[in-house]
């Protein structure tokens, strides 16, 4: 299995997807550090001294609004990376004659599913985990950031848990299509999770849309943006990791439920239930189970 995981990541090394992904970083960071510059140098322009209480507010509120900015689009470059980097992994093989070379081999078919799928995760979790430190690090330059070591240890796993869950179904997927349908699947499917969260951002914010509020049309956009979160949970997780980020509880429980209509539709103060973690995590176990399932059945 350990031989599997690290033929995984020498493959992923190799690989087109992580080169683009690299480049897709560099540029996006490049982006994020002026944006962040041109927040942050706005609430020094107002001429409030360091020592100012409302100088701390001002930097938080600004760091909370580019760090939202920055998780937002940082979200899409961890799932374009978890999910093109398995999208091909057993179609793809068994059509090159990898599989066919392997299998023959005295190693179980779940060892190969188990140490591809650990080999994937680690290395999306730990490139996860440079672009968390990275966002953090250039929200803390140029404005206010959590410094708790617990909250950002749990924001970063919340941040990361996309990565298996996607890699996850990208695996299963990979046993039904062949990789490029598989990753056209996997873009509409993530698109579709994204857009039920933002149709629940946009409702939240809008009287009219709100569930109870609109007759039939309001009840039918929630049930819309319900099922599609279910069907991909990782808009969700996104959501969830930004309310433990920014502790949004607390603060409206100190401040009222003010949180801006911008940062909203970034996340901020839409989080789900608690209960929606436990399903998150019951949902990618049972598309593993299925994947390995599958795998283990499957005519290579």
């Amino acid at each position: 299995m350990s031989i599997i995981w690290s033929m995984t990541w020498k493959e992923l090394l190799r690989k087109r997807v992580a080169l683009l992904t690299a480049l897709m970083t560099i540029v996006f960071l490049i982006a994020f550090w002026f944006i962040a510059s041109t927040l942050g140098n706005e609430v020094r322009d107002y001429g409030l001294s360091e020592s100012d209480p409302m100088f701390a507010i001002e930097m938080f509120a600004r760091g909370m609004m580019i760090l939202s900015l920055g998780f937002f689009f940082g979200a899409f470059v961890v799932a374009f990376l978890a999910i093109f980097s398995a999208s091909s992994v057993i179609s793809g093989e068994a059509e090159l004659g990898v599989m066919q070379a392997l299998m023959p081999r005295p190693m179980p078919r779940w060892k190969w599913y188990v140490g591809r799928w650990l080999g994937y995760v680690s290395f999306g979790m730990l490139y996860a985990l440079m672009l968390f430190a990275a966002i953090l690090i250039i929200g803390d330059i140029h404005a206010g950031v959590p410094r708790d070591p617990m909250t950002l240890v749990v924001a970063y796993l919340l941040f990361a848990s996309v990565v298996p869950l996607l890699v996850t179904l990208s695996m299963l997927g990979s046993t039904f299509f062949s990789g490029i349908g598989n990753g056209v699947f996997m873009t509409m499917l993530y698109g579709g999770g994204w857009l039920g969260g933002m149709i629940e951002k946009l409702s939240s914010q809008f009287v009219s849309l709100q569930e109870g509020r609109a007759g039939i049309g309001g009840d039918s956009l929630s049930n819309i943006s319900g099922l599609l979160s279910l069907a991909m949970p990782a808009d969700g997780l996104q959501r969830m990791m930004l309310d433990r980020l920014f502790n949004i509880s607390g603060i409206t429980e100190l401040v009222g439920d003010n949180t801006g209509g911008m940062l909203m539709l970034f996340g901020v103060g839409a989080a789900p239930a608690p209960a929606f973690l436990w399903y998150a995590l019951l949902y990618t176990l049972v598309a593993f189970g299925i994947g390995a399932w599958r795998f283990q059945r499957k005519d290579l």
